[in-house]
């Protein structure tokens, strides 16, 4: 019998093996799966094995996960988050941004690039990765310190800043594209990119939330549908000139004012590492390793300068708005590194024509030194900072004002109890905690449950308490309790368990309040209680005793 071999199938199987074993060396250094991705596409490589023969298909996967990572930084720009920016994310993103891009390109300048790569460089060099700082905070129980939620801040403001840059990139290789093609060709472009942001626009105001109601009855569907959203208004963008990043954004912007959001994003996580892969992957394959030896040199020299020159901007900002030197320090440390967008803007550079793959490749190597060495910067935070604290002062404010009241500030938190799965049991003990003066905050994924409960007076998020992700994102800080009324198939416990599902994500993202679930019978308490449960509620049981009591006492 013939059989005949898929060459690409087993082509991506190699490249996604090699990736996960690379991966799995990269979590015993505790390094992000950035760092062996882009490890994996240089052995992958031409240089060294020579894995990768079907460019066109990885590359094409390359573009998709570009738009579906530009669509989740959209789906964070929510015009009400943005207008309640405070003063320090502002003007510690703007300072940042500013000095690093100035003093990079002089940088740059002085190692002998030329005016043009050093501008591309030097804006590079300004972007932290949004992804790695999340994690990394998370893993350490400080997103929501105060150092922690100022980092997420102004993190918000250099993704603004990434939009805009990539704006003014897509309008500059229109122009080239155009310099050929006449005045018609820009003209027909610009057209094309109004009436873009313009179906945008009405989307928002007229059919997003009501389309998204309707869709995310069925969680799967919600999935597919997002990534379908970023990838046809990513080929649309591309169709009229303005660029696959520029459609793939505002395909995310469409989706940011809805109550959805999070749980799009949360859901897309996943979904976007693994297709991150092949973007650093096709990254590290054309990468020239015979080239990489004269950018050793400028590689170490840019990689200090982020290694320093950033937490020290970030920290003498902070010091000046009379901020501490600890809380400074801790924020400052978050951006020691570049970003994922750093290459994906570098790429579209040489995809312009204004740099060259030699630049790609320094900015690669600052890249790989920079995250790899920021983990562990970021890992132990404290301990560097003890060792530093003698030198700070001059960072400092004689008496930091702010440090008092918004510490204060910081350990307040809106919510007293978070309540999931809003049927009538936990509408009902909603009502009662708030009836007995608590704050108390409700998840769903039912979107008719969900606005049952607005009505009613509470704040709602819509989310899916067998995500764990999604627990990550939720304020914890302060609250007393998390109640589940979320309702379980009957049978054994399982992975697949709403309630186990929401204690492991529970724990993991650092919540050590009580933490209640329901049962259907008594005799299922005792397993959730050995799994780490704090309480268990048994509501026909409860109900039953609770009837007994009014009875007796009528």
């Amino acid at each position: 019998m013939d059989i005949q071999f898929d060459s690409i199938f087993y082509e991506i199987a190699s490249l996604v093996l090699l990736a996960a074993a690379l991966g799995l060396i990269g979590l015993i250094l505790r390094q992000p799966l950035v760092v062996a991705f882009i490890a994996a596409g240089i052995l992958a490589g031409p240089d060294v094995l020579g894995l990768v023969a079907s460019t066109d298909f990885v590359e094409t996967l390359s573009q998709i996960s570009i738009a579906v990572l530009l669509f989740l930084v959209g789906l964070k720009l929510d015009i009400g988050l943005v207008r309640n920016l405070g003063k320090v994310a502002v003007a510690t993103g703007l300072g940042q941004v500013g000095f690093t891009a100035a003093f990079g390109f002089l940088i740059c300048l002085a190692l002998g690039l030329d005016w043009l790569t050093s501008i591309y460089v030097a804006i590079a060099l300004t972007f932290s990765s949004t992804i790695i700082i999340v994690k990394l905070l998370s893993d350490k129980q400080e997103i929501g310190a105060l150092h922690g939620k100022i980092a997420l801040g102004f993190l918000i403001v250099q993704d603004i800043f990434v939009v805009l840059a990539m704006v003014v990139l897509a309008a500059i290789g229109v122009g080239a594209a155009g310099a050929g093609g006449g005045a018609f060709e820009i003209l027909k472009v610009i057209g094309g990119g109004v009436l873009m942001i313009t179906f945008v626009a009405i989307f928002i105001r007229y059919a997003a939330d009501p389309l998204l109601a309707l869709i995310a009855r069925s969680p799967e569907l919600l999935v597919i549908f997002a990534v379908g959203w970023a990838a046809g208004l990513a080929a649309f963008g591309d169709a009229v000139g303005v660029g696959k990043e520029l459609g793939g954004l505002l395909a995310g912007v469409s989706l940011a004012s809805t109550p959805f959001r999070e749980a799009i994003g949360s859901r897309l996580a996943s979904l976007r590492d693994f297709l991150l892969l092949f973007f650093f992957l096709h990254l590290g394959a054309a990468i020239d390793l015979s080239t990489l030896g004269q950018q050793i040199l400028p590689a170490i020299v840019l990689s200090l300068f982020v290694l320093i020159g950033n937490p020290l901007i970030v920290l003498a900002i902070m010091g000046y708005l009379g901020y501490g030197r600890r809380t400074g320090f801790l924020a400052g440390l978050t951006v020691a590194q570049i970003s994922e967008f750093s290459l994906i803007f570098m790429a579209m550079g040489i995809s312009i024509g204004h740099v060259s793959d030699q630049a790609m490749g320094l900015v690669t190597l600052v890249g790989l030194v920079t995250i790899a060495l920021s983990v562990y910067m970021i890992t132990y935070s404290h301990h560097l900072y003890d060792i530093a604290e003698p030198f700070l002062g001059l960072f400092e404010r004689r008496v930091p004002f702010r440090e008092t009241a918004s510490d204060s500030a910081a350990g307040r938190n809106d919510y007293d109890y978070v309540i999931f799965g809003l049927g009538h049991y936990g509408r009902n003990i909603g009502n009662g905690l708030r009836g007995k003066g608590f704050r108390v905050l409700g998840v769903d994924f039912d979107p008719d449950a969900l606005r049952a409960w607005r009505e009613a007076g509470f704040d709602g998020h819509f989310g899916d308490a067998t995500d764990p992700e999604f627990a990550a994102h939720l304020p914890f800080a302060g609250v007393r309790g998390v109640i589940s009324a979320v309702p379980r198939r009957k049978g054994a416990l399982t992975e697949a368990d709403p309630q186990l599902s929401l204690l492991h994500g529970l724990r993991a993202a650092g919540f050590t309040g009580m933490v209640a679930l329901a049962v259907d019978q008594p005799d299922e308490g005792k397993s959730y209680r050995d799994l780490g449960a704090d309480l268990v509620l048994v509501p026909y049981e409860d109900a039953s005793a609770h009837a007994v009591d009014r009875l007796t006492a009528a």
